[in-house]
Formats: C-alpha cells, sequence, structure tokens
C-alpha cells in the first residue's frame, strides 16, 4: 500500500494488476493460490475486493479484519464484521486474522463469521502453546523452541532474539538487566544461559506471597505466556486527563539541525554515533562542501582527473581509453598492456588501437 490518497483511476490500476498476477500464477502453477488480505474501511469495498480476488483464480483467502494504518499503536481492533461479510459473499475458504489471543477466541470467531479457520500472529508470538489451550511458564516454551533451533539448523541468531523478546514481553518489564544479556548473547548457548537465569528468578518468585505476582495487573503473573494487549495511544492533546496548553508545533528534526551538536540536542541514533565516533559533526553548517560532477551534479571524486563523479569518469575513462588513478580506472594501462602481449603489437604513435569490452 502507499502512504497516499489514490484516485480511482489509479486504484483500479492496481487492482487490474492484481488480478492479472493472480490469474497468471493460477494458470501457470499447480498447487493452489491463497491470497491474505488487510481490510478496507468500507464493507463494501473489502467485499468487493474480496470478489475480485476469487474471480482471478484465489482458492482460499484469509482475511485480517484491520486496515493497512492499523499497526503499532494504532493497532487496535480487528472488525470480524468485514470478515463476515466476505466470508457470505465468496464461495471459497475463508480464514479469519486478528484478536486470537486465546484458544476461546478460536471457536468464538468461527461462530462470529462463519469462516473455515483461523490464523494467529502475536497471540501466537507471545503464547506459542494458544492452539493447546494452556500457558506454560515462559522459560519452557523457550527451552523447547531453542531445541528446535538447534535440531533444525540454520537459524539466524537475530530471528532467535527476535522469537524471545516476544515470549519474555511481560517477564523483561520486572527483570529489565535480562534484556540487555539477552541482546549480547553471541550464540544460541548465550541465549539457553540467560533462559536459565531467568528460570531460577521466577522460581524465587513463585515462592513468594501471592500477593507480590499481582502488581504488575496482568491476568496471570509475568512470568506465563500470555497475550500482550498494546494500551491505546496517548491524545497529544491532553496531559494527565486534561486538556494541554496549545503549543506551537516545532520540527524535531530542523530543531535537531539547528541545534548546537551537543548530546541532548541529538536523537538516540546520532547519540550512538556520536558515543563511537565522538569528533563526529553533526552541525550541517560545519559539513564538507562537495564540489559537483561536471556532467549530473553528484559530488565529484576529489581526486578524479576529469574533475567527475565515479559514474561519469568511468563512461568518459572508457570511452577515452583513459585513467584515472583517483577512481582506480586503469583502461589505458590494460589496453597498453594488451598490446605489449599481442604479437604484432597494437600500439601506433603513442595511441592505443585495441579493443576493449564494455565494462558496463
Amino acid at each position: 500500500y502507499y502512504q497516499v490518497n489514490k484516485t480511482q483511476k489509479e486504484v483500479r490500476i492496481m487492482w487490474d494488476l492484481l488480478e492479472k498476477m493472480i490469474k497468471l500464477a493460477d494458470e501457470k502453477l499447480s498447487v493452489p493460490i491463497t491470497c491474505k488480505i488487510r481490510v478496507f474501511p468500507e464493507i463494501e469495498k473489502t467485499v468487493k475486493y474480496a470478489k475480485m480476488l476469487e474471480k482471478a483464480g484465489c482458492q482460499l483467502l484469509t482475511v485480517h479484519g484491520r486496515t493497512k494504518d492499523q499497526k503499532g499503536a494504532l493497532t487496535g481492533i480487528a472488525s470480524w464484521k468485514h470478515i463476515k461479510a466476505v466470508r457470505e459473499a465468496v464461495n471459497i475458504p475463508v480464514f479469519a486474522n486478528g484478536n486470537i489471543q486465546h484458544l476461546s477466541d478460536v471457536q468464538r470467531c468461527m461462530e462470529e463469521t462463519g469462516v473455515q479457520g483461523v490464523m494467529s500472529a502475536e497471540g501466537n508470538l507471545h503464547n506459542p502453546a494458544l492452539f493447546e489451550g494452556c500457558s506454560p511458564p515462559v522459560w519452557e516454551m523457550a527451552e523447547e523452541y531453542l531445541e528446535v533451533v538447534e535440531k533444525h539448523p540454520p537459524c539466524s541468531l537475530s530471528y532467535v532474539r527476535a522469537h524471545i523478546f516476544k515470549l519474555w514481553h511481560h517477564t523483561l518489564q520486572i527483570h529489565q538487566d535480562l534484556r540487555e544479556e539477552l541482546a549480547k548473547a553471541k550464540n544460541v548457548a548465550g541465549v539457553a544461559e540467560v533462559n536459565r537465569q531467568l528460570k531460577q528468578r521466577c522460581q524465587k518468585e513463585m515462592a513468594k506471597d501471592e500477593s507480590e505476582w499481582t502488581k504488575t495487573r496482568l491476568p496471570f503473573p509475568h512470568w506465563i505466556c500470555q497475550p500482550y494487549v498494546r494500551p491505546p495511544p496517548k491524545d497529544p492533546n491532553t496531559e494527565n486527563g486534561q486538556k494541554a496548553p496549545e503549543t506551537k508545533a516545532v520540527s524535531v528534526k530542523r530543531a535537531l539541525e539547528d541545534g548546537d551538536g551537543s548530546s541532548d540536542s541529538l536523537s538516540k541514533n546520532k547519540q550512538k554515533k556520536k558515543a563511537r565516533n565522538p569528533n563526529k559533526n553533526f552541525c550541517p553548517e560545519l559539513k564538507p562542501k562537495y564540489i559537483k560532477c561536471e556532467q549530473c551534479g553528484n559530488p565529484k571524486g576529489n581526486k578524479c582527473v576529469f574533475n567527475l563523479c565515479r559514474g561519469c569518469c568511468k563512461r568518459k575513462a572508457f570511452k577515452e581509453v583513459a585513467d584515472c588513478p583517483g577512481h582506480g580506472l586503469r583502461f589505458k594501462t590494460k589496453a597498453l598492456k594488451q598490446c605489449n602481449s599481442d604479437t604484432g603489437g597494437g600500439l601506433t604513435n603513442g595511441t592505443v588501437s585495441t579493443a576493449v569490452h564494455d565494462p558496463l
């Protein structure tokens, strides 16, 4: 999806393209074509979109009951009404996606929408045992997951960390130092060691009075696998439940550029760069001014003999069979070597007459 408002013509072009893609895939492939979509705000438009996909050759459709804008802090609740409308309008199997946080939600969703199946993303990431109808301790799920990783290599460590962070979301709010330890882990064994530490800490907490468990305001103790419900976004015009005084909006980016480069005025990303390189300067006025290439306007090479950028220099040097030490181009030198190695030469009056293949 593009993050801009489209005209009806642009929407029609996009829908036509999608229809052609699915038709072609359906004709050329021997396996069934499945699609997954998000809904439009309007139920009618969502139904029309689903019918177009069915007509094109889609044989199973999954409908995520959120719009393209419902992400991150704006995730909100998925609309089962949209999913139900699609299910009633098409003749192919429909799966529902959205609001599946417990096994009981599966049956409720299928009853309310009439779909043939459901998908779960975040609910399953926070509790991989969701479809078993249980909520085990997080370290048990982590141990089982790490066993699978070891049994079926290779698996990028970044993927492993991402899954563990989801699994441990609630308990890392309590044991925040283990978040950093998990981030520092260099291999699966390192992740398993952090999991062992987490297990020991949580087992000590389990031995304490139950009143200590309820301080997190979660339905279960923090070490139990359970869904994460994102808090609704805060109204920028309110503060502590009251309307905040109006202030003039100031561009954060502009404020950073206008600052003196101190760490207090830099973004987190720039502060990290500053920590790695204390001499790095973020003030635009003090940044070096680059001389433009004479042909395209990009910055030219500082040592280019033609005063061009690398791309333009390469084309010129190839065309003229010349060298540019500044850009490491040796067309003339290579041509001379080729001439000298060939019997009969190829060097006449100091000019090169050998053929050179276009590197571009």
